[in-house]
């Protein structure tokens, strides 16, 4: 379906360097033809990026008419034909570009949004979609993207995902048809592709007055799709900002084995809410490997390796900068930082934000910062500035809601891994958590009907459905940054049992009430304006607020797993009921600050409510202390959680 798509090879990041003769020949060229507007616009080098730091400095500017934006849609090639009528698919690449660079014979990069949601639920707080006029040329680009980027110098380009708005094509969640679509249209803006200026015509349209440098940009589905084009190492494209965003979509729906609530137990049930009605009748095959109930089992399967980016990031040669919520538990935070690791082992160049947040995009909780570090982003990686964004701290970590904090190395160099062992207390299910390894054992039945919030407020009390463990209240700051494990050994007296494992912050708080159905923000009436607007395309957002709460309790990460899968992480197994295993639970990436006075929890339980489903039967569990442990990122590894008991 897909053999004449290539991958290109695997390739590191190419380091910075100093610029040759011809690079700053170029540069100074560009400066002479833009004059007084050099920081608009790229530089003449062949793939618009500077060679090196020294390239123009400052910053582009808004003098591009976005009113006389040359606003035109390509229908780009794929190369695969997913609904099999016997034509190849093409996706619509709606564009927004200004006309002047054109005029003069520059030519530009792109900021590029590949979506399904364009056309059926919206983009964005507000839930914007496309609009058209008459002629079928687009209006409404949802988000400020074009309406602030174009004016300087941009293009921008918007993306129909197959199957939905007005592309060909079957949706194929995540998988090869979605991404390589998407790096169809990154290979179309390189001269690599084919487009054409109507969805069934013949007539040719070329990308002339694209340079081929190109920035991929999404939320959720949207990011997930620039993780996958990025690991295909597609040529053209120089940077992806992947915004709450899939790396593993296996890890969408399961965690090690347990269903996640609220997701659908397979991604057609995804599919259909974004696919066009009319494009479902077509797209039976596809349909029909997407719905495979054998999929809802938890195990891995071909389905899952093919959407599976990290498995690729070997082939990553753009650089990233994730942005992510720390309490999303839509697309949860361990999506993020396996991600990440594999960027890392890579040395691919990172940046990273990490807020306290639900699902929620940048624009919505640090809205000035984020326009202006994204600008700085861009202009940097696409048009080659030297801003000095590449020498600032690598991460933003929000600590209380709207103050962060920086670090030049996420997670910080001194960072290792320090273990601490949970042991009896003297009620059952009220242990300690410390350095010395436990013995005995801690017994707990599942309750379908309680979760972590129950958890954390009823720590100190014996109740059937966990065992809780706490430290002493700690001296000193405690900070945690990165994954943690827990490894527990559980003997189960059924044949299925899901098991979780909760870190918690015990003490008073004001965090983001990412549970309460704003995530962590509050929608307000008033508007604010970012770049330059139309009659039909307007660039003003209404404002938000942090939406706060008080606590006495935070949950600092999360992680669920399968006991049955004690033997094989990707595939469960029935349990005999008595007979013990030995697992470990992957938790969530997290950055956390346990302040001195604070106690830190472990609670080891099993169905959480309202985030995992429960199992077939309703075990009880008994732990081995002795065989279970928490490992956790430490900055200052095992020497600073000594100093804080």
């Amino acid at each position: 379906m897909h053999s004449n798509i290539s991958v290109a090879p695997s390739r590191k990041r190419r380091p910075w360097r100093l610029p040759t003769a011809a690079a700053v020949a170029a540069t100074v060229a560009a400066a002479l033809l833009v004059g007084s507007h050099l920081s608009a616009g790229p530089t003449a080098a062949g793939d618009g990026r500077a060679a090196s730091p020294s390239g123009p400095t400052g910053e582009s500017k808004p003098v591009y008419s976005y009113a006389k934006a040359v606003r035109e849609t390509v229908w780009v090639d794929t190369g695969l034909d997913a609904d099999r009528d016997g034509k190849t698919d093409r996706v619509a690449a709606d564009i927004v570009r200004p006309r002047e660079p054109a005029a003069t014979g520059r030519k530009i990069p792109v900021i590029m949004e590949a979506s399904p949601y364009y056309s059926c639920c919206g983009r964005g707080n507000e839930n914007q979609k496309k609009t058209y006029d008459a002629k079928g040329r687009p209006v409404r680009i949802p988000l400020f993207y074009d309406n602030y980027f174009v004016p300087r110098g941009y293009a921008f380009v918007a993306v129909d995902l197959p199957g939905t708005g007005r592309s060909d094509g079957c949706t194929d969640a995540g998988g090869l048809g979605d991404v390589l679509s998407a790096k169809a249209v990154v290979d179309w803006l390189n001269g690599r592709a084919k487009g054409y200026t109507a969805r069934t015509g013949t007539t040719r349209a070329r990308a002339s007055w694209s340079n081929g440098a190109t920035g991929m940009i999404g939320k959720s589905w949207d990011g997930s799709i620039a993780n996958g084009v990025a690991a295909t190492g597609v040529r053209g494209l120089k940077t992806i900002v992947p915004i709450s965003s899939i790396s593993s979509w296996y890890e969408a729906y399961f965690e090690q084995g347990v269903p996640l609530a609220g997701s659908a137990p397979n991604s057609g049930m995804l599919a259909r809410m974004v696919e066009r009605e009319d494009a479902t009748p077509r797209c039976t095959a596809v349909n029909k490997r997407l719905n495979d109930p054998a999929l809802g089992s938890g195990d891995w399967a071909p389905l899952w390796s093919e959407r599976d980016y990290t498995a690729n990031a070997r082939n990553v040669g753009a650089s990233v900068f994730v942005v992510h919520g720390l309490q999303d538990v839509d697309v949860r935070p361990n999506q993020l930082g396996k991600w990440w690791d594999a960027l890392a082992d890579n040395g691919v160049e990172r940046k990273i934000w990490l807020s306290q947040t639900g699902h929620v995009d940048p624009f919505d909780y640090r809205r000035a910062q984020w326009v202006d570090t994204l600008h700085r982003w861009f202009d940097h990686e696409l048009l080659g500035y030297d801003n000095g964004i590449d020498r600032e701290p690598m991460a933003d970590i929000e600590r209380t809601p709207g103050h962060w904090t920086t670090d030049v190395v996420w997670p910080p160099k001194t960072t290792s891994t320090a273990t601490l062992h949970p042991a009896r207390g003297a009620q059952a299910g009220v242990g300690i958590l410390g350095t010395q390894t436990g013995t005995g054992n801690e017994t707990f039945t599942d309750d379908p009907s309680r979760g972590e919030a129950e958890w954390a407020a009823h720590i100190g009390t014996s109740t059937p459905e966990k065992a809780g463990f706490t430290t002493p209240p700690l001296t000193k700051d405690l900070r945690l940054s990165g994954s943690a494990q827990v490894t527990v050994t559980a003997t189960p007296t059924t044949a299925t049992a899901h098991l979780s494992a909760v870190l918690v912050d015990l003490g008073p708080a004001t965090i983001r009430d990412y549970d309460g159905g704003s995530l962590g923000i509050t929608t307000r009436t008033g508007r604010d304006c970012w770049g330059s607007s139309t009659g039909g395309d307007s660039a003003c957002y209404r404002k938000t607020a942090a939406d706060s709460t008080d606590v006495t309790a935070t949950v600092v990460s999360r992680g669920w797993a399968d006991l049955g899968t004690c033997a094989d992480a990707r595939k469960s197994r029935p349990l005999t009921p008595g007979k013990a295993c030995t697992l470990t639970l992957d938790l969530a990436v997290t950055d956390h600050v346990v302040p001195a006075g604070h106690r830190l929890a472990l609670v080891v339980a099993g169905t959480n409510k309202n985030l995992i489903n429960p199992p077939a039967d309703r075990p009880t569990l008994t732990l081995d202390l002795a065989r279970t442990s928490l490992r956790m990122p430490v900055v200052g590894g095992g020497k600073a959680l000594r100093a804080v008991g």
